[in-house]
């Protein structure tokens, strides 16, 4: 009996102190003559152990916390160990009182060549940069964890964006491309953590927090208060707009984003919404053309 108790007691334990990401892998070599190669199975298996048995926080995560996501890599060419990809990466999280998933991150990051042995370990070193392929996937394990958190507590998300700066500090003594600010553009991983920890751009924080727990985890409950919720999270990307227009983190948000919105405020129970229309298509004139199909 007592050995049958702490058997039960190890099981529970473990249940709680779970990983915090349930990530799904792909990695897509169909363009190559030698896409057939079993190196590109080889790698997706330890990219998914990788994410999913790495302990990225000292948060305890029970099963049903985990954070769902997908890591789609894209190899266009390989050789002699070197790869040259693109990274597609995606986060999601469920509302309250529904089955309904809600996208929190859908980014694409264009600049990820790596060199990759194969059966070769994948391991996180914080404190060195020892592999690309490592650091940007660690790199965006801290950004999934730090959005996700994001939505559940105003600026719980701050702890996981400095990990992931360091992770970019670090990188920065590589020659690989997507670390510096001088790069080119403004839109890769050394830009992507520095907006996140900028005061500048703390409105962000706070409409993830609102269109979320109060708007769309309300929606279950009531649709007319979750709807009015995630209009007022939405007017204030407003207070982004007039500082930075067209900014790295509003384009990220409605890259995630912009297909719920349509569909939300374009059923269910009517609310006023000619002022979010002209604010959405002010501070994200991209997707103007989503906007005008609001039916209000």
């Amino acid at each position: 009996m007592t050995k049958l108790f702490s058997i039960i007691v190890l099981f529970c334990c473990f249940a709680v102190q779970a990983q915090e990401l349930n990530c799904i892998v792909k990695i897509n070599a169909q363009s190559l003559t030698n896409s057939n190669q079993p190196i590109f199975k080889t790698l997706e298996t330890s990219l998914t152990d990788f994410v999913n048995k790495t302990r990225w926080t000292n948060k305890k995560f029970k099963q049903s916390e985990k954070i769902d996501c997908t890591i789609f890599i894209n190899v266009t060419s390989y050789g002699s160990d070197q790869f040259v990809a693109t990274l597609q990466v995606a986060s999601s999280r469920t509302a309250f009182g529904s089955s309904y998933i809600s996208p929190v991150l859908n980014y694409n990051d264009k600049d990820f060549n790596f060199k990759y042995v194969e059966f070769e370990n994948l391991i996180f070193n914080p404190n060195s940069f020892d592999s690309n392929l490592v650091a940007v996937v660690a790199f965006y394990a801290y950004i999934i964890i730090g959005l996700d958190a994001d939505t559940y507590e105003l600026n719980a998300g701050k702890p996981f964006y400095q990990q992931a700066q360091e992770v970019v500090n670090l990188a920065q003594q590589s020659s690989y491309k997507g670390w510096s600010q001088n790069d080119g553009g403004s839109q890769n991983r050394f830009f992507l953590t520095n907006d996140l920890m900028s005061g500048t751009f703390d409105p962000i924080k706070s409409v993830l927090y609102n269109y979320h727990i109060n708007g769309l985890d309300l929606m279950s409950e009531s649709p007319s208060k979750g709807k009015e919720g995630m209009k007022t999270a939405l007017l204030e990307l407003q207070k982004i707009h007039s500082i930075r227009p067209n900014s790295f983190l509003t384009r990220l948000f409605f890259d995630a984003k912009s297909d719920e919105i349509l569909s939300v405020f374009s059923g269910g129970p009517q609310v006023k919404i000619t002022d979010l229309v002209d604010n959405l298509n002010r501070v994200s004139p991209l997707n103007s053309s989503k906007w005008a199909t609001i039916r209000f």
